[in-house]
């Protein structure tokens, strides 16, 4: 396996060379480059290695922007102090992500999901290119926060105000149009149907009991059990109609009540 090693600190890469004969003795390293021009100008004259391990911070930048400047065909492993970096990181080619100081477990694992990855794939950069993608998109789900609403804009008295999110205690929509409530008992109209108001709402803090009701954590104030196993709740401030918990939706409920 023909690796380059993208890094600025001598120490660093002495340490990665030494971590790399333990874990891999077929493993040579063919070149060391320490900035983002020298690993341009690398790539551009040199046939491309099989792998790349590359910190992102480099003495005249962050190494993403080397993908800026040249198509980058080879498979990257990123190595920094910085976990930031991680989703932007699997966007550019990337393998693995390790953080320093790199562990030689940690770089072992890596160079086994390189394998895996060339043996699944091949050397296609099509191929590659495919399964950056599903990678990319599933560390989004999984790790990038998703921003939800902090406030909404409604009509008040002929007036626009904003209402954060904290201070409403539950949604509802009757006859096509819906409505919140807030702790101090106001009540407005909002331009957003339940489902639209289920995806802007931080699932954390509200969840939806029925077709037409959404609530918040703190609005619960008393929990009973009603017919058709289904739950019964009451809701501070009063709701003016029966607050009940659908039969599909009691388990989920209960674990987000106890969460």
């Amino acid at each position: 396996m023909k690796i380059l090693i993208v890094e600025d600190e001598d120490l660093a890469v002495d340490k990665l060379k030494a971590t790399l004969k333990k874990v891999d003795t077929a493993a040579r390293v063919i070149g060391i480059t320490a900035s983002i021009t020298s690993t341009v100008k690398w790539l551009a004259t040199n046939p491309n290695p099989d792998l790349i391990l590359m910190d992102i911070e480099l003495a005249d930048g962050q190494s993403f922007e080397i993908f800026d400047q040249i198509r980058v065909k080879t498979p990257v492993i990123f190595i920094t102090s910085y976990d930031e970096y991680a989703l932007r990181a699997f966007k550019v080619n990337s393998i693995d992500y390790l953080l320093k100081p790199v562990q030689k477990e940690d770089l072992s694992a890596a160079l086994d999901k390189y394998r895996s990855f060339k043996e699944t794939f091949g050397q296609s950069s099509e191929n590659q290119n495919t399964n950056i993608e599903k990678l990319v998109q599933e560390l989004q789900n999984q790790f990038q926060p998703k921003e939800y609403r902090k406030r909404f804009l409604v009509k008040h008295i002929q007036k626009l105000v904003s209402v954060e999110v904290e201070a409403i205690s539950y949604f509802f929509s009757e006859e096509r149009i819906s409505f919140f409530k807030t702790y101090d008992d106001k009540q407005f109209i909002v331009d957003y149907n339940m489902d639209e108001l289920e995806e802007l709402l931080d699932p954390a803090a509200f969840f939806r009991i029925s077709r037409s009701v959404i609530i918040s954590v703190k609005a619960v104030n008393q929990i009973s059990d009603y017919f058709g196993h289904r739950l019964a709740l009451k809701l501070q401030p009063g709701f003016s109609k029966e607050s009940i918990v659908s039969r599909e939706k009691v388990q989920a409920f209960k674990v987000w009540m106890g969460k």
